[in-house]
């Protein structure tokens, strides 16, 4: 099924020239009403005059998150405040926040994106949809709740937080659809099992809608069996969009990005230069429709691949695969590259292990010390020291053989790491000068 099937299933030729159209007076727009981007494409030595179509976009300059910083509050605005009916912003707790604003057409717009992923979850206007992600200047809640009302379903806007109120709703209300995060969707099911509830008998969820925070394939795996629903990965960012930029339709083989509003591109992060498809690298998002703060060639420190090939499920929009790491989380243990969801890959390989972790960053003199956290399953028989050794051991050498380096590996008990009902914190980092 297909929300805008004329848009959603478009022949590639018709997508790629409505694309070099939007672009071409994107070229203008940031131009004419944006002086960070006049300046930008003057000191890049191109004008709008050279955007002819799609295959010019390697002439614009790129923007990166402290030029979104610089321009702290209104600069990267493109519309008078008149015009601008929401704003969304970052925390802002390493610098100037980050912040959005958006149109009563923006709005519209990526109530349709978002529409589009429940149907491709499965969703009609029949569907309770729970939004389990913060409501207010976090862009998730709100680009959930507006995607579910554009397409006519019944929507709670519970927020995230108050787990068992979460779970007492899902059961009473027949919840059909889940949005959260991977992590929180984990914690809703594994609390529903100690409230007494068996989530794939007595709960009506049949899709959950996950994203803000990576989640790999053993992750999804284990919220599929323990939720008993099926997991669609989501993808957005708050200074594109929000969530809804991608997502996954019943294939699970990608997400499809939306690409009538947006262009993607994944280059190099070292060269900047455009990866094959195939090839991982950075992701990069052009904004092709958005009025009130538009964006050229973001960088969004992501790290995924174009996947080639048509989708069986009809779409034309391209894929990308699922988000690997950020090139800001990438840690470098003993001279290796190491993402967090390599680990996450390979402890969920552990039918005694669950997805829960940390990585524990220390200073150890010179070195840096990493530890990795994971917990035991309930029913492990923590006490039972030999079997505990043999565990530890046996993910210390997958590790070893997956990542190419050794990590120091601690079994911790049950429920003994924080759970969290928004994005789970996965590197503490207490290396002297850094904590915070």
């Amino acid at each position: 099924m297909y929300y805008q099937p004329e848009i959603e299933t478009m022949a590639r030729k018709d997508l790629c020239s409505l694309q070099g159209e939007r672009l071409k007076r994107l070229a203008s727009y940031v131009y004419e009403r944006i002086p960070f981007y006049r300046k930008a494409f003057d000191g890049a030595g191109v004008s709008p005059d050279d955007i002819k179509g799609l295959e010019d976009i390697t002439r614009l300059p790129f923007t990166v998150k402290q030029d979104l910083r610089d321009a702290y509050p209104f600069e990267m605005f493109a519309v008078p405040n008149a015009e601008v009916v929401r704003i969304h912003a970052s925390s802002g707790t390493t610098g100037n926040a980050t912040v959005v604003g958006y149109t009563s057409q923006d709005l519209e717009n990526w109530a349709d994106c978002f529409a589009r992923f429940l149907v491709a979850a499965g969703g009609s206007a029949d569907s309770i949809v729970q939004v389990a992600y913060g409501y207010g200047l976090f862009t998730g809640g709100l680009g959930a709740h507006q995607g579910g009302e554009a397409l006519g379903c019944t929507v709670i806007p519970l927020s995230s937080g108050n787990t068992r109120r979460q779970i007492q709703l899902m059961h009473d209300f027949a919840s059909d659809i889940l949005c959260c995060t991977p992590s929180y969707a984990l914690h809703i099911a594994e609390s529903a099992r100690e409230e007494g509830f068996d989530p794939a008998k007595d709960f009506k969820v049949s899709a959950a809608i996950l994203g803000a925070e990576p989640c790999s394939e053993g992750m999804r795996r284990e919220i599929e069996e323990k939720l008993g629903a099926r997991v669609h990965d989501i993808y957005g960012l708050s200074e594109v969009m929000g969530p809804g930029v991608a997502c996954e339709c019943g294939c699970q083989q990608g997400l499809h990005v939306c690409e009538d509003h947006f262009i993607v591109e994944v280059v190099d992060p070292e060269t900047l230069n455009p990866v094959a498809d195939g090839q991982w690298g950075e992701a990069v998002f052009t904004t092709l429709t958005k009025q009130a703060s538009p964006l050229i060639r973001y960088r969004t420190r992501d790290i995924t691949r174009i996947i080639e090939g048509a989708c069986a499920c009809g779409r034309t929009f391209r894929r990308i695969d699922r988000i690997a790491g950020r090139t800001d989380d990438m840690l470098i243990i003993r001279g290796v590259n190491v993402f967090p969801s390599q680990i996450e890959e390979v402890i969920t390989q552990f039918t005694d292990i669950t997805a829960q972790y940390q990585i524990i960053l220390t200073s150890k003199g010179p070195l840096d010390r990493v530890e990795l956290q994971v917990e035991t399953v309930a029913d492990f028989p923590f006490d039972e020291v030999r079997r505990l050794e043999a565990l530890k051991k046996e993910i210390s050498r997958e590790l070893k053989s997956n990542l190419q380096v050794a990590i120091d590996v601690k079994i911790v008990e049950p429920k003994t790491i924080a759970r969290s009902e928004g994005k789970a914190k996965r590197i503490v980092d207490l290396r002297e000068g850094r904590q915070g």
